[in-house]
């Protein structure tokens, strides 16, 4: 089999760890108890955080993305014939404090040890650019979908995929 046909195959097979970022000193990490309005901040620059109970422990309880922005962000009205407290999320009528009280506190995680194709089609599957990499409940780093595409880029640089048929 020619080299290049190879190289799917062998990039499905490669493990998290090998592709992931590492540096968790990079990664948009918050605590629990963040002011929201950090968390905007970050947001300006970033496309997502992680939410931790402790930045030293990275427990990971959540994320935060710039879809969550928008709904908080989003002027909101209710009708007067709303019986009690609506569930929303506004910090035009200040329900939104934190960085808790706007993550969303299930997320689909990774493990370092696990295949590329594994993460692709979970990635797939829920509809995801990145998922954490958790190492006992901590997070050791993240794998985005843009990370992917750069190292199978560069993979095929030298090794076409797909052979000419000269």
């Amino acid at each position: 089999m020619p080299k290049g046909k190879r190289l799917v195959p062998e990039f499905y097979e490669l493990k998290v760890n090998q592709l992931m970022d590492k540096r968790v000193w990079d990664l948009p990490i918050v605590e629990k108890n963040e002011d929201v309005h950090h968390i905007l901040n970050i947001l300006g620059a970033r496309n997502h955080i992680w939410v931790v109970n402790d930045k030293e422990k990275r427990e990971l309880l959540g994320i935060i993305t710039e879809h969550d922005a928008l709904s908080i962000l989003a002027p909101k009205e209710f009708s007067i014939y709303l019986f009690g407290m609506p569930d929303f999320k506004s910090i035009q009528h200040g329900t939104v404090k934190t960085a808790e009280d706007l993550m969303h506190n299930k997320v689909i995680t990774c493990e370092a040890d696990e295949k590329i194709e594994d993460v692709l089609n979970r990635m797939t599957t829920h509809g995801l650019r990145r998922l954490p990499v958790i190492e006992n409940k901590k997070i050791v780093g993240e794998i985005t979908l843009h990370q992917l595409i750069r190292k199978f880029y560069d993979a095929t640089q030298y090794n076409p995929i797909v052979e000419d048929d000269k």
